[in-house]
């Protein structure tokens, strides 16, 4: 059995394991080996079962034996590498060298030789899984945007390198924004602080130099957070 020690040592995340097998004594005895052992193993007769499960959540591990009945192992392993991350070990019966070659032509990460001492097994799943999650780990989340006005105010900066320079109306309209940034501005104050006539404004007018805006920065290779709240206003909210 493994110990305590070996599992919180060498199982970085627990992996979903489906072991495929149509000996239903070799497949009962193997999951509840891997699920004895610490690891979430579930086991399937054929590979229309495996695809079924598969497609509702993919595991990180497949176990499969080579001889399966209708689809075989080597096909299986063959589907499953074309297009997915996994890792895949092969379980054989026959000892000879040219049937482990083929499951490692086909895609096998490794192959077993029965009968797999449930030990053996285990520590090639964990190991293996290890293996595959460093390989693949998920690239890290972009920089956020600081978004800033520099430059006296008339140029809006996200941060990364991209700049904007503004107009007359924009520069007016971003600084009250900013001053109150993260809250709602109303319609009526942002048309004040661009020195316009709030009862003698076009106020379709604020709504074209807002599209305008988000249109030039879009160009910039720029997404500023400039969201207009229904009926009350806009806000400038990271």
């Amino acid at each position: 059995m493994l110990t305590e020690e070996y599992k919180k040592s060498d199982i970085a995340i627990t992996p979903l394991v489906y072991l495929v097998d149509d000996d239903e004594d070799f497949r009962e005895e193997m999951v509840a080996g891997l699920s004895r052992l610490g690891l979430n193993a579930h086991g399937f007769h054929s590979a229309e079962a495996l695809y079924r499960a598969y497609a509702a959540k993919p595991s990180q591990i497949v176990v499969l034996d080579i001889g399966l009945q209708g689809e075989d192992g080597l096909s299986v392993a063959a589907h499953l590498r074309s297009s997915q991350s996994v890792g895949i070990i092969m379980a054989t019966g026959r000892a000879a060298i040219e049937e482990r070659v083929a499951g490692l032509q086909k895609g096998a990460d490794v192959c077993l030789v029965k009968p797999i001492d449930i030990r053996e097994l285990a520590a090639t799943v964990v190991a293996l899984n290890n293996r595959v999650s460093r390989h693949h780990k998920a690239p890290p989340n972009p920089p956020a945007p600081q978004w800033s006005l520099v430059e006296a105010g008339w140029t809006l900066t996200d941060g990364l390198g991209h700049r904007l320079r503004l107009t007359v109306s924009e520069q007016r309209l971003l600084a009250c924004l900013f001053r109150e940034r993260g809250n709602t501005v109303g319609r009526s104050a942002l048309v004040a602080a661009m020195g316009e006539d709030v009862h003698d404004f076009d106020y379709t007018r604020l709504d074209t130099i807002i599209s305008r805006l988000r249109r030039r920065a879009k160009t910039a290779n720029m997404t500023p957070p400039l969201h207009a709240i229904r009926g009350l206003g806009f806000t400038f909210a990271d």
